[in-house]
């Protein structure tokens, strides 16, 4: 076996070992986002519905009530993937279900708490191929004012089902309309708040997404760790950037949709093969390369094509990541955009952090450079085929 395969496969080895200690929780998947929409409703009152993942609503309703009940017929239907039964299991334990909701999730006018009581009974959707449980809530206010707070710590973290839960709440009442991101930090919000803070929410939330998405993170250090030199590193960065973009924007005007179950796999397959990438490349190759336009040779430009369709995925991901999916993401759009800058920031802080430290490794003492960048190449691909393989066959 030729020394530079044994030295791949020993790389390999010893970062699978490292690296398959690590929970999959770091990816996707053990977080969770409530939606929740404030209008007017009758009478001077207030209408919300509230859209909550069911699996996750159905364990934290029983544990709440102690009803083992609901957490069979619930758990059964969820199963069964049977829409109706999942449906008739909250509403046949409405007393759980609601009141799990309304300790958790208020709406206050002038100070003074609103009332609330059920507007209809549980009705069933999807978002993302997730079941979710919409429930409407009609809030009788004493106070009418021209502005109303709302108040969300659904499914907190103390439950120890799920972590970091967000609750994006969009409005149009009281002459305004807009929308917010509320979770364990910020629990609250004003109608009456201003656009400055409600981009501000935004743009943290996109930022503590790719910070908190491990996998979006492997995918930009296989970037940096398989780039030689500062233009490598920009080009793609800025293929993956405008790629995600686009999905994302088309995202959020409904125009394109994927279901999760498609675009996670192809996440995690492609921090595999961009890993992989540059290890599949010989140091001969990598110093006798011709450089053409850009200072990109054949396998610079291809290896940029093959960022870019993985960026128009990992779009779509982001967007999940909020529900990018439904009719009210026109009032979410400028949102969302800070959103996805808040993306971009963390993005060119983490290239500037360690592509310097890596560029300087390889010109002082290129062996160790090598090695490093093999490394940490090998770590990502077998992180990024254990989760591939994990979200296809959904362990």
């Amino acid at each position: 076996m030729p020394l530079r395969i044994r030295r791949i496969l020993a790389v390999l080895l010893l970062s699978g070992a490292a690296l398959s200690i690590a929970s999959p929780a770091l990816a996707h998947g053990f977080s969770s986002t409530v939606y929740a929409d404030v209008r007017p409703g009758d009478s001077g009152h207030v209408r919300t519905a509230l859209e909550l993942e069911y699996d996750l609503f159905v364990v934290s309703a029983a544990d709440y009530r102690d009803d083992d009940q609901l957490f069979q017929e619930g758990n059964a239907a969820f199963e069964a993937g049977d829409a109706t039964a999942q449906a008739a299991a909250l509403n046949a334990h409405t007393a759980a279900a609601v009141g799990y909701v309304t300790e958790r999730f208020s709406v206050t006018a002038g100070g003074q708490a609103c009332a609330p009581s059920p507007a209809g009974p549980f009705r069933m959707g999807t978002r993302e191929g997730v079941p979710y449980a919409t429930l409407d809530l009609d809030w009788t206010c004493g106070e009418r004012t021209g502005e109303h707070e709302i108040r969300s710590g659904l499914f907190p973290d103390a439950e120890t089902y799920v972590r970091d839960t967000k609750t994006i709440v969009t409005y149009e009442i009281d002459g305004r309309t807009g929308s917010a991101a509320l979770d364990a930090g910020r629990q609250v919000f004003s109608t009456a708040q201003s656009w400055q803070q409600r981009f501000g929410e935004f743009f943290v939330l996109g930022a503590e997404h790719l910070l908190l998405g491990i996998d979006h993170i492997l995918f930009l250090l296989a970037l940096i760790a398989g780039s030689r030199r500062l233009r490598e590193i920009v080009l793609a960065a800025t293929a993956f950037t405008v790629a995600h973009s686009v999905t994302f924007v088309l995202a959020a005007l409904g125009l394109v949709e994927a279901p999760a179950r498609v675009v996670e796999p192809i996440i995690a397959l492609s921090i595999a093969v961009v890993a992989g990438w540059h290890l599949a490349r010989t140091p001969r190759q990598l110093i006798e390369a011709q450089a053409g336009p850009l200072g990109l040779d054949r396998a610079g430009w291809i290896r940029l094509a093959v960022v870019f369709l993985f960026g128009l995925v990992h779009g779509l991901g982001f967007a999940g990541a909020l529900g990018i999916d439904e009719a009210w993401s026109w009032t979410l759009l400028w949102s969302l955009l800070v959103f996805n800058v808040g993306i971009e920031t963390v993005q060119i802080g983490l290239i500037l952090l360690v592509f310097p430290v890596l560029a300087m490794l390889r010109r002082r003492t290129p062996r160790t450079g090598r090695w490093v960048t093999n490394v940490i190449c090998a770590g990502v691909a077998v992180m990024g085929l254990i989760w591939f393989f994990q979200r296809i066959f959904g362990s």
